[in-house]
């Protein structure tokens, strides 16, 4: 099966950690690289960043990443990117009529703006991911929130025009139904983790228990809650790492608010901020901690908490979005209502009390993202989908 995924703002070459790449990009290239191993043919489309970057790529993996020519070479935040849409899908349309391609996988909102665009005119039935919703992000960063005020709409009519949604959890599935989509035109297929990266082993102990908070420093994660509840909880250290390089630690105004945080409660000698970590680097981190936590406000999926059941560490999380469906509570973790730094240091203290606990949570952790989580299950699920998707396209091409 030849594949196009479409990733307008997401190029999953570009390095980690900036304030629009992340776990779409992770997402992208892994399961690109998967679909390759199982056979299939797989493009990448994704907007230049530099005037200087290669317009094909073939990867190490196998799939290819064509870097689309429109709009600035340079970074330009995702929030902004709708303008440039009509001509990204003018180039989609020009590629795919010369060379065709069989589905067309669009991840995030923008890229099923582009994608059913140029599809539709060449007939390709197209899968959509949102990766994030724009009703869930307006909930609650309200007037905060910097996503174009045609988003909502725009993703209400995508629910309309694709063929399918691949939704990440549940809670996504129930979203979408508010907003129109009918069951039976999503199926859930999680994000993947690769276990082979992410996995137990053995590392030196700790002076004292130590929680480990990752991921974008942004207020909504959650990482001052976590700081607060650690004032509940002795003898115990926070490593939170994430954020900028860690030279510019002191200039980066959510560091500079999260340490004022920790000096108010009292525990500022008891966090560490690490600032961004190569992603080599976070198996080591999670193995070094006794407990990882993850409480975000709102969360569309959240790899954090599977790649730390990977790596056979407890979880302490926010009963959100995916987590719902990641985290058992008394089999691999806990999970408490978000903004509740009193009941997140209650979970954390029982934890910390309880090695045993601590090693049954984690083992029990490591069987469910091995069975579940994996990039290769990820992947024949996604290609169920495709199948499916491809066989009603034909039936309908053949139909009088």
């Amino acid at each position: 099966m030849r594949i196009a995924m479409v990733s307008e703002h997401a190029d999953p070459l570009a390095l980690l950690g900036g304030a629009d790449a992340g776990g779409q990009n992770v997402h992208v290239g892994a399961l690109s690289a998967q679909l390759v191993a199982r056979g299939h043919e797989v493009t990448v489309y994704t907007r230049w960043t530099a005037p200087d970057v290669p317009v094909r790529v073939h990867t190490p993996d196998g799939y290819v990443v064509e870097h689309v020519p429109v709009g600035p070479p340079e970074d330009v935040p995702k929030d902004e990117l709708l303008p440039y849409m009509p001509a990204f899908a003018r180039y989609l349309e020009t590629c795919w009529s010369e060379q065709p391609v069989d589905i067309v996988h669009a991840h995030f909102w923008m890229s099923g703006v582009a994608s059913t665009r140029a599809a539709r005119r060449v007939g390709i039935p197209v899968v959509q991911t949102f990766h994030a919703l724009g009703t869930v992000k307006r909930r609650h960063q309200g007037d905060r929130d910097t996503s174009p005020p045609e988003r909502l709409g725009i993703e209400r009519r995508l629910c309309r025009q694709v063929d399918h949604v691949v939704a990440t959890c549940s809670d996504e599935v129930e979203e979408l139904g508010r907003m129109g989509l009918p069951t039976h035109h999503a199926t859930v297929v999680p994000c993947g983790v690769d276990t082979d990266l992410f996995r137990p082993y053995a590392v030196p102990a700790a002076p004292r228990p130590r929680l480990l908070s990752i991921g974008r420093l942004v207020e909504r994660k959650g990482v001052g809650n976590a700081i607060e509840a650690l004032a509940a909880v002795p003898d115990v250290d926070l490593v939170v790492a994430g954020g900028p390089e860690p030279s510019r630690l002191d200039a980066d105004p959510e560091v500079r608010r999260l340490r004022e945080v920790a000096q108010r409660c009292g525990v500022a000698d008891r966090v560490r901020f690490l600032g961004g970590v190569g992603r080599d680097d976070v198996p080591r981190l999670m193995n070094e901690a006794d407990v990882v936590v993850a409480v975000p406000w709102y969360e569309p999926f959240g790899i954090v908490p599977v790649e730390a059941m990977a790596c056979g560490r407890p979880v302490v999380g926010s009963a959100v979005g995916g987590l719902l469906d990641t985290v058992l509570p008394g089999l691999t973790g806990e999970l408490v209502p978000p903004r509740r730094p009193d009941l997140l240091a209650a979970a954390v203290h029982r934890l910390v009390d309880d090695p045993e606990r601590r090693a049954t949570y984690g083992r029990a952790g490591r069987d469910r993202a091995v069975a579940l989580y994996r990039w290769s299950c990820v992947a024949e699920r996604t290609e169920d989908v495709y199948a499916s998707v491809s066989a009603a396209a034909s039936r309908r091409a053949v139909a009088p």
